[in-house]
């Protein structure tokens, strides 16, 4: 039986199993109109902002798609490349779209479960986050095992055969990675511009200005925060992760072949990947709580489904690669390296960033003296936080490299050990399904927050709602946590993929990777300047974007007569407009500089400058990747500790000074610090795609 096939029937039981919990959610009665008025303009405005981004993304897509047509002609590209692009870009969209969609629908289902209990609102909400995650693992499986047996036809029936026919499948198939990782990045960035200028609108003018609650139906910019919540949180993410499982299979199977391994190391991280798909499905059944349970037995009960999917894991895994990889057994350990130290770097970011432990309490504490020790003290939980995922994916990496035979004194075993580096990425991505699920609830709980507020809601459900929510902010943490050590463990593969596909195509090749080879040195001070560069754009765009929410709010709040006292509607419409116009037309410049400087940097360095831009941008991209991240969702939470009556509670000073702590760490958590490991894969996919460029000018 072939084994990929298995593979692709994973993905069936994934989508179908998708398709299921979509059905149930949406025959949950909703009985409360306003409720559901509310959520469809919620929806309306998530669409419309959708097919506007849709629409600009096209365009440049298609001069990327015109560029490597004409690259194909000149030989610098495999002819089928444009078209790979083309659609891993597509299922990219299509994930990101059904995550908004189920968003959307389910938002005020967990308001009426909320009405039942909390127990009922965590499921439906989390039921929800399941389809996004299963979707996304789905279609991560389906496009990369149609691919792979297109790629293995197409290239078998003109003669092509052993190393030759796997080089070529993998060559294609990152360029599959590459198209994803475009789309995911204008998700995540436009998404995140969208969210947080929307927020931040909201916050500045509504809470420190008005004095109004969050949430409150007389703010203008509430309606786009909570579209805010599904067109980056969830469109925006689920696009993210959809890119991390897919570019850790790709980026493994593309060290296959230096390894020694052949078309069974392509196949390997596929069948571990479905294995993950199963694993995770059953981990799902055992996400549920009880009434009145506190936050640490919330977290314990989406722990619970983890670890239980986690276990199921590494057992199966051993069986898998005894049966279908005996030639070396050793990358069960790699493979159980990475899962481990994904879940150890999760827990690292609760602690950093959830009010149940001291670092997020004493940045709580710290309002008490002005939103300028708020600032201070949380930048320096952010650099702190930095210390444990370092620490933990530098023994993952070395652990998994050695086991695998890296130590060994010869050019095929150093590539083994690279190839357990691999595995230990598609390990620690491995339980995505239900990893993402925890991640993808938070944005639904919080709309259900919002939805419950502005109709009018009785204190018991906006308790229940705010309890899911508050859990949402730390599960959501702790999957950028996830997220990004992830991506360094890929980057890392890709690095060697790349300097692999060059000894490939040019053998006779002298590669001179010392660190005083200028080339090299120019191109690490270039890495590791490009995450500071695209995070000052995206940052910048967020407070253009904001600063036009400020203005439109402020001017309703002084222009509709009645609307403070809460006798006349602001028009929510119009910051809709307003942010969906800014986020599309600013998400341009980061994009694009993320792709071009890959190419101009192979143009003019060569291969050893690109090596050297690739490392620069994954050590530099994860570190501060893991600063921003961590710290914004710290600033988030003691906010969220505040208004909980802690240090004065909602309307004191501390509250205010907690606001623009929040406020700051808005962009980092949600816009600039989550697409900076979409920036560092994306970087290495475009120099391997684009490799020919860098073959043609390399000079030293």
């Amino acid at each position: 039986m072939d084994v990929v096939l298995l593979v692709f029937l994973v993905s069936l039981v994934s989508l179908a199993f998708a398709v299921f919990k979509y059905i149930k959610i949406k025959n949950y009665p909703t009985d409360n109109a306003r409720a559901k008025e509310i959520s469809d303009a919620i929806r309306i405005g998530a669409t419309a902002y959708l097919k506007r981004q849709y629409q600009s993304v096209s365009i440049f897509f298609a001069a990327i798609f015109v560029a490597l047509l004409v690259c194909s002609f000149f030989g610098i590209v495999g002819k089928l490349v444009p078209y790979v692009f083309i659609l891993g870009g597509f299922f990219s969209a299509l994930s990101g779209f059904i995550g908004m969609r189920t968003a959307t629908m389910a938002n005020v289902r967990t308001v009426s479960a909320a009405q039942k209990g909390l127990n009922e609102g965590l499921k439906v909400a989390f039921s929800a986050g399941s389809v996004i995650s299963f979707v996304i693992v789905g279609f991560g499986l389906l496009g990369i095992s149609l691919w792979f047996w297109f790629l293995k036809f197409w290239y078998s029936r003109t003669g092509i055969v052993g190393t030759e026919l796997t080089q070529n499948i993998v060559s294609n198939m990152l360029t599959f990675g590459m198209g994803v990782a475009c789309m995911s990045l204008f998700a995540r960035v436009g998404g995140g511009i969208f969210t947080k200028a929307a927020d931040v609108g909201a916050d500045l003018v509504g809470k420190v200005e008005v004095g109004i609650p969050e949430d409150d139906p007389r703010n203008p910019a509430v309606i786009a925060d909570n579209v805010g919540d599904n067109v980056g949180d969830v469109a925006g993410m689920g696009a993210d992760l959809y890119e991390s499982f897919v570019g850790a299979m790709i980026s493994t199977a593309a060290l296959s072949i230096g390894a020694g391994f052949g078309m069974d190391g392509v196949i390997l991280p596929m069948i571990l990947s479905a294995l993950g798909v199963i694993v995770s499905m059953i981990g799902t059944f055992f996400v549920k709580t009880h009434e009145n349970a506190d936050q640490k037995s919330l977290l314990n009960s989406l722990r619970r489904g983890t670890q239980i999917s986690s276990i199921l894991m590494v057992l199966g895994s051993y069986y898998i690669i005894e049966k279908f990889f005996p030639q070396c057994e050793k990358l069960f350990v790699s493979l159980s390296v990475g899962l481990i130290a994904g879940i150890l770097i999760g827990f690292t970011t609760e602690f950093f960033t959830s009010d149940t432990y001291k670092p997020t309490r004493k940045l709580a504490k710290s309002s008490e003296t002005g939103s300028g020790t708020v600032i201070i003290s949380g930048l320096s939980l952010g650099m702190f936080s930095t210390l444990a995922p370092c620490i933990i994916i530098g023994i993952a990496v070395l652990w998994s490299f050695f086991v695998c035979g890296g130590t060994t004194n010869t050019a095929i075993g150093f590539s083994r050990g690279l190839y357990g580096v691999g595995i230990a990425a598609v390990g620690m991505l491995s339980t995505l399904g239900i990893t993402l699920a925890t991640d993808a609830y938070g944005p639904i709980a919080d709309n259900a927050g919002g939805i419950a507020e502005m109709s009018g809601l009785g204190e018991n459900v906006r308790g229940r709602t705010d309890a899911l929510d508050a859990l949402g902010n730390t599960t959501a943490a702790t999957g950028k946590g996830f997220a990004i050590g992830s991506a360094a463990l890929t980057s890392l593969t890709l690095i060697a993929a790349y300097i692999s596909e060059a000894k490939v195509f040019a053998p006779n090749l002298k590669l001179n990777l010392n660190v005083t080879n200028p080339p090299v040195l120019i191109g690490l001070f270039i890495g590791a300047m490009l995450p500071f560069l695209f995070s000052a754009y995206t940052m910048e765009a967020v407070g253009k974007a904001a600063m036009s929410i400020v203005h439109e709010v402020r001017r309703q709040f002084q222009s509709i007569k009645g609307l403070m006292e809460g006798k006349a509607k602001p028009d929510y419409s119009s910051c809709v407009s307003i942010c969906t116009g800014e986020s599309v037309r600013l998400m341009l410049v980061p994009a694009a500089v993320s792709i071009a400087t890959p190419i101009l940097v192979s143009a003019t360095l060569g291969v050893p400058g690109t090596a050297g831009l690739l490392a620069g941008v994954t050590v530099c991209g994860f570190v501060l990747s893991t600063m921003m991240s961590n710290a914004g969702g710290a600033w988030d939470n003691a906010k969220k500790h505040i208004e909980a009556g802690n240090f004065g509670g909602k309307g004191s000073s501390s509250h205010k000074a907690a606001v623009v702590g929040d406020t700051v760490g808005d962009p980092f958590k949600d816009t600039s610090g989550p697409s900076i490991n979409i920036l560092i894969k994306l970087t290495s996919m475009v120099a391997i795609v684009f490799l020919g460029v860098a073959l043609l000018s390399n000079w030293m």
